[in-house]
């Protein structure tokens, strides 16, 4: 079938983060992308004030109920990314299994949002369900540096510390796990993407160093997911080919974002991403750095 995205994660009213980050570009690469807001809020939470909703468990399980009934419960892919609540997580698993019943060939991708920066961002006890109950269903992971280091339970210092980290991971059964971005202290301010993939004992590594911008945008991490999921169905599963127009294409609307405001204040309105904007990099991202094969 035609491929199929059920997306769960946050939804902000005004601005581009969570599923506001990562449907509309999905949808301009030609996937037909379904999505339930785990959260919807006024706006991100760099603003000074945020207002709105949290859906719990519950809600979650009744919407599904709907897709059953109605028989339009049929997905290619799932993606996940910000859960507020370990009840809702959990709930997550066993839409997961419902939805591997109804096709077998499911995908997940999964981008554990927990921190970033040193700092856990959702309650403790996600982490453990991520653990025990995410890791050994993921299909693809998409996790930061902070992140992967929380699952792994090691400290990434080098690069060598984030193969390792990445090899534990595919140990728990991942197929594809990509580092999405990672500021180590051998690359001297600029920003590395690792990936991963491991099927059948064979491995492929790679990696890209890119330059950082200097300053931090929201919902970049959601808009990364998104694109690698659309990058490795449209490459049949080409990890290098999928991280280099992913890099590139995030990469075109951060620069375009970052010139948009130059010379005014780098407030949380100004900083939003500029995706509208960026639809033909998006649609034709210009692949102008390569990732490197690491053996």
């Amino acid at each position: 079938m035609d491929p199929r995205i059920l997306s769960i994660q946050s939804h902000v009213v005004s601005g581009y983060v969570g599923n506001k980050s990562a449907v509309f570009p999905m949808q301009l690469l030609g996937f037909d992308v379904d999505f339930i807001n785990s959260v919807q809020f006024s706006n991100h939470t760099g603003y000074d004030s945020v207002k709105g909703q949290v859906i719990t468990e519950k809600e979650l399980a009744d919407l599904v109920i709907g897709l059953k009934d109605n028989k339009i419960d049929h997905y290619t892919h799932l993606l996940t990314g910000y859960i507020g609540s370990s009840g809702f997580l959990k709930e997550i698993v066993t839409l997961y299994h419902h939805l591997k019943s109804i096709n077998p060939d499911l995908i997940y991708v999964c981008d554990p949002v927990m921190g970033d920066n040193g700092k856990m961002y959702v309650p403790k006890e996600l982490l453990p369900i991520y653990k025990e109950n995410i890791l050994p269903i993921a299909t693809i992971l998409v996790p930061n540096l902070f992140e992967i280091e929380l699952l792994t339970e090691t400290t990434i210092k080098t690069e060598e510390n984030v193969w390792e980290a990445i090899d534990i991971l595919h140990e728990k059964g991942i197929q594809t796990v990509c580092v999405s971005s990672a500021e180590l202290p051998t690359y001297d301010g600029q920003l590395c993407a690792f990936a991963s993939s491991k099927k059948t004992g064979v491995g492929k590594k790679f990696k890209m160093q890119f330059p950082k911008i200097p300053i931090n945008f929201t919902g970049t991490g959601d808009l990364f997911a998104a694109l690698f999921l659309c990058f490795m169905q449209l490459t049949q599963s080409d990890v290098k080919e999928s991280l280099e127009k992913t890099v590139a294409a995030l990469q075109a609307v951060l620069k375009r974002t970052f010139n948009s405001f130059q010379g005014k204040e780098p407030t949380a309105k100004n900083k939003e991403l500029r995706l509208i904007q960026s639809r033909d990099d998006i649609r034709n991202p210009k692949v102008e750095i390569r990732a490197q094969t690491v053996e």
